[in-house]
């Protein structure tokens, strides 16, 4: 697939900051771009090339503003066309100069839910190798989270209430996260790393079993093969299911 890159005529806008020539990009990406794991790559991009400046998903793709050296920034916006996330999909990247700020750091900000805009949305994504080795790991946290998900798998789609894609503007923000997963999902290193779906046994949505007669099995822990679900299926009877996608009725908050 080809991408169209567009270019203003005020691309460049160099600058002197703190005695050292720099320029300022504003860089807007459509296409597929939200859901994917796109600003994490984007910040571990800049980040590994020293540059400044902030992501966000917008109601229209992604919007980078980055500051540093001119031949850095060229790096980047190679890396941005050439080595996207896998499930991203770029269609255009419009670039535009800005004057240097001389800004340091690099971060990924906040979006706001909006009516306006159009965008393409990522379909649900099966769970990875990695979330399916912590789903059987019993000395893991998530072990037997029905929702483990990560930066690269789980609900996208059938979660998004508006956008832009962020946590706020789907189902997930009625489960505000704990520290631990509220630390994963702040930490450059971590796959979960702005993982929109984040949740844990302690601050995600939870599974119930309902037998029929009124009573409900087990919740919020591990289902066991001595829980009545498993037992159901040993006497070979169906449980029930309610549904997919969005947050369905069976799943309560804490």
């Amino acid at each position: 697939m080809s991408t169209a890159v567009r270019r203003s005529t005020a691309e460049r806008r160099p600058g002197i900051a703190g005695g050292v020539e720099r320029s300022r990009l504003r860089i807007a990406v459509r296409g597929l771009v939200q859901g994917v794991g796109f600003r994490p790559f984007v910040h571990a991009a800049a980040t590994a090339l020293g540059l400044a400046g902030t992501v966000v998903n917008d109601s229209n793709g992604v919007l980078i503003e980055v500051e540093g050296d001119p031949a850095v920034l060229d790096e980047f916006q190679r890396i941005l066309l050439a080595d996207p996330p896998p499930l991203a999909i770029v269609e255009q990247v419009t670039v535009t100069g800005l004057a240097p700020e001389g800004r340091t750091g690099f971060s990924i900000g906040d979006s706001a839910c909006s009516g306006t805009g159009r965008t393409l949305a990522s379909p649900d994504v099966a769970t990875c190798a990695q979330c399916l080795a912590d789903l059987i790991d019993p000395t893991n946290r998530r072990y037997r989270h029905p929702f483990v998900s990560c930066t690269n798998c789980g609900p996208r789609f059938t979660i998004i209430t508006a956008l832009p894609y962020d946590r706020v503007c789907t189902t997930m923000a009625g489960f505000p996260m704990c520290p631990t997963c509220a630390k994963e999902y702040r930490d450059p290193t971590d796959r979960r790393f702005h993982a929109q779906p984040i949740a844990c046994p302690e601050c995600g949505p939870r599974l119930e079993f309902h037998d029929g007669s009124g009573g409900a099995g087990p919740t919020g822990h591990a289902v066991h093969g001595d829980d009545a679900a498993m037992a159901h299926a040993r006497r070979r009877r169906r449980p029930g299911r309610q549904g997919s996608g969005r947050v369905p009725p069976g799943l309560r908050r804490p």
